[in-house]
């Protein structure tokens, strides 16, 4: 403190006292910051109580993530701490999300073991926009439905809202799914194998089944072939035919086999299980031994 008695502080002073660097007080009195009460005789800067308060807020801003210019126009009342604080959390936010896609895309180039094309692809992708991931799954689905319009419009709506977009803080694993949904929906054989099993449902709308019996003929399929492996059932045995007569009736076996094999595709069940890790559900089942059941059951009847 100077010895006249004014209770000033001359920048070295105020530097002890605050525990702040005498290099950071003056960068930020430079700056408008922290204006100094007065100046001494010799042109040294002088700072009061009042500005050992104003440095003290100045030094819990800057703490908080907030520029130079905006703890100037707090400090000068153009803004308040409350409006200023609540775009710093909006800006916040903004650059946790942005760290999560980067995570999750370095976590799945470590996974994966990708090259620096796939490394760029899959960051392109990740930080694509709201109206580009929704292009890409309007296409998708544009191009699997095309020209069936007797497809039950039920599936249709389930396919679409399944493929729904990254939510808008998206966990590392929701941007790993995405990054391989996306690469799966642009694949062609997987292109067709969804249009294959649509076709199948286009072709039951055709002959007048009641919407939703689809997925009433797949829930007694693994309720029946879930019966069948408890009790060891065993393909190709009168048993299993009595349980096959049952399911499908008069149906043609081969005609139902060419209809499950294209439903059981895997590339089917990943891209129900990376929608549900999208949408932030529990992953569906895939029910591979019940399905498998059947199909051996069918092949066994319809083999030459």
């Amino acid at each position: 403190m100077t010895d006249d008695g004014t209770g000033l502080l001359t920048i070295g002073e105020l530097a002890r006292a605050t525990g702040l660097s005498v290099r950071t007080i003056r960068y930020w009195s430079d700056e408008g910051a922290l204006p100094p009460a007065t100046r001494s005789a010799g042109g040294y800067r002088l700072y009061d109580a009042g500005s050992f308060a104003r440095l003290e807020l100045v030094r819990t801003l800057r703490e908080l993530g907030l520029g130079l210019t905006d703890v100037r126009r707090v400090l000068t009342g153009e803004t308040t701490v409350a409006q200023v604080a609540a775009a710093h959390v909006a800006a916040l936010d903004a650059q946790i999300r942005s760290l999560k896609v980067t995570r999750g895309v370095l976590s799945t180039v470590a996974r994966r073991g990708s090259t620096a094309e796939e490394t760029t692809l899959m960051n392109r992708l990740a930080r694509l926009s709201a109206a580009e991931r929704a292009r890409i799954l309007d296409d998708f689905t544009t191009e699997i439905f095309q020209g069936l319009g007797t497809a039950d419009p039920d599936i249709r709506n389930r396919l679409r809202f399944a493929a729904a977009d990254l939510p808008d803080d998206p966990t590392p694993d929701q941007v790993d799914a995405w990054v391989e949904l996306v690469e799966l929906i642009q694949e062609p054989e997987f292109r067709a194998a969804m249009r294959r099993m649509i076709e199948f449902n286009a072709a039951d709308r055709g002959r007048d089944v009641p919407t939703g019996s689809s997925l009433w003929f797949m829930s007694r399929l693994i309720r029946s072939a879930g019966d069948a492996l408890r009790d060891g059932v065993v393909p190709g045995t009168p048993r299993a035919a009595a349980v096959l007569r049952d399911l499908i009736g008069d149906a043609d076996p081969a005609a139902v086999l060419k209809r499950l094999q294209a439903v059981a595709d895997p590339r089917l069940n990943r891209y129900r299980e990376l929608s549900a890790v999208v949408n932030g559900w529990d992953r569906p089942s895939a029910r591979t031994e019940e399905f498998g059941w059947v199909v051996a059951a069918l092949e066994s009847q319809v083999a030459p």
